[in-house]
């Protein structure tokens, strides 16, 4: 019997345009967020450790304006030391607070990674032939491993610093603004032409980054071409042709790589520059009122530090949304895995089927594969009886194989029935048709582990007598 992994059709998948940043891309996200809820504890504990990490560095301020304001200019000692001692407190509960929430997070975001590579291999698994024939195997690694380490980066570190950005910006404008409002209004007019800038900068990179995980599934689909093929490539002597053709995708990633790193250097530096403009701004205007009394020196250094902690979230969201522009992209190629349709599957009410005895039918088959553009069987009858040998022969592309997927059911016909002891296949369970089906295949495929494991493959709880016994009549 021919192999039915051999001599069907391959076509290239239809054109995708490359995911960015866009709704869809954050809509596919809610998907593996959703994994979250199996490590509730892991993620509640991580933002309890995010928020007391935050609370204790807003509070580094305050007491810097104490030790200046109540213990310098006062000439008071113990008031200094107290702020000092009270600094050290702060700095041991942010480090171990700072460690709790990246383990913390990191253990919820390995147990969302383990779930949707598992999810994603199980349907994999079921997936009808036809979408191989449209997907190449590189993609499909790629989605199983970049793609989900894109996935796994944003539901731990990702969330957790757009939480404490966001937290971290309102909490840094609501204490500026009871320090000094007239100040803080000079300074977060520093911030438009910074928030101008990321979003510029995030409606350029977003679409590389789907672009750049479509480039590295081609990469990865011609190694796994040339290795398969590694033989044959030798023989006829196309080793250079192999390495110029991994060559030139190679250098189609880099040239993604680096336009987005050109995006990063063009922009970040007039970011850092408007920050430092804020910086002046409230050196220079608070120095005034610091001058004609309005603001204490103390006050005066606690509202710079304030600054920086209003610029560090902005910064972070940012670098965030870079973050989840890839995780969207990422997500997308994911999600088009889970969203494939079983064009094969077991029936509502689908029977079990009994005990075969042989015989096989054909009656009116026509069959034409997804995209195809004729059909490669066209009403095809006969039939085989139990112990009968039958041999077809044809040309190559005639259909021979095409006969040999059917009956298994890795594809449905068109139109017809195939029977067997009077049983249309599609009325039958997947498991108990193919669980009765053997299947010689025309080039040998050995798993990890022992030759008896190979053996007894399409019946793993064989005894080593039956084994043996196989293994002889081969």
């Amino acid at each position: 019997m021919t192999d039915p992994s051999t001599s069907r059709p391959t076509r290239p998948g239809p054109a995708h345009r490359p995911p960015g940043m866009n709704p869809g891309s954050l809509k596919a996200l809610r998907h593996p967020l959703g994994y979250l809820k199996g490590h509730w504890g892991a993620a509640a504990g991580a933002v309890v450790s995010l928020v007391i990490v935050l609370a204790a560095s807003l509070s580094a301020p305050q007491l810097i304006r104490a030790a200046i304001d109540n213990g310098l200019a006062a000439h008071r000692p113990a008031a200094i030391m107290g702020a000092v001692a009270a600094l050290l407190g702060l700095a041991i509960l942010r480090a171990g607070f700072g460690f709790l929430q990246d383990y913390l997070a990191e253990r919820a975001s390995q147990g969302v990674a383990y779930q949707l590579r598992e999810d994603l291999f199980a349907k994999i698994q079921r997936l009808s032939f036809s979408y191989y024939d449209r997907t190449e195997a590189g993609q499909i690694l790629t989605r199983l491993t970049n793609d989900v380490e894109q996935v796994r980066s944003f539901t731990g570190t990702g969330l957790l610093q757009i939480a404490n950005a966001v937290l971290m910006l309102v909490a840094s404008i609501v204490l500026l603004l009871v320090l000094n409002w007239r100040l803080t209004l000079v300074t977060l007019t520093t911030l438009v032409p910074i928030f101008f800038l990321m979003a510029t900068f995030i409606r350029r990179v977003g679409p590389l980054f789907g672009r750049t995980q479509q480039q590295l599934g081609m990469l990865n689909s011609t190694l796994q071409e040339s290795l398969a093929g590694l033989r044959l490539v030798r023989a006829y002597g196309r080793t250079a042709d192999g390495l110029a053709r991994y060559q030139g995708i190679n250098e189609g990633l880099l040239g993604l790589n680096i336009s987005a790193i050109r995006a990063v250097s063009n922009n970040f530096p007039f970011i850092m520059m408007c920050a430092n403009l804020g910086t002046l701004a409230i050196i220079g205007v608070g120095g005034w009122q610091t001058i004609r009394g309005e603001l204490s020196v103390g006050q005066l250094l606690a509202f710079n530090n304030y600054l920086w902690f209003l610029l560090q979230p902005v910064m972070t969201l940012g670098f965030s949304m870079v973050m989840i522009a890839r995780a969207g992209a990422s997500a997308v190629r994911v999600a088009e895995i889970f969203d494939a349709p079983l064009d094969v599957s077991d029936r509502p009410g689908a029977a079990e089927l009994a005990p075969l005895s042989g015989a096989v039918a054909f009656e009116g088959v026509s069959f034409r594969y997804p995209g195809a553009e004729r059909d490669t069987l066209t009403n095809v009858s006969f039939q085989v009886q139990p112990g009968e040998t039958v041999a077809i022969v044809g040309t190559s592309g005639s259909g021979k194989t095409t006969l040999v997927n059917l009956l298994p059911r890795f594809y449905d016909v068109t139109s017809g029935s195939v029977r067997i002891d009077g049983q249309d296949v599609r009325a039958v369970t997947l498991a108990s048709l193919r669980s009765q089906l053997g299947i010689v295949m025309q080039a040998p495929l050995l798993f990890s582990g022992t030759i008896a494991q190979n053996i007894a493959y399409g019946k793993p709880d064989a005894s080593p007598e039956a084994i043996e016994a196989a293994a002889i009549a081969a």
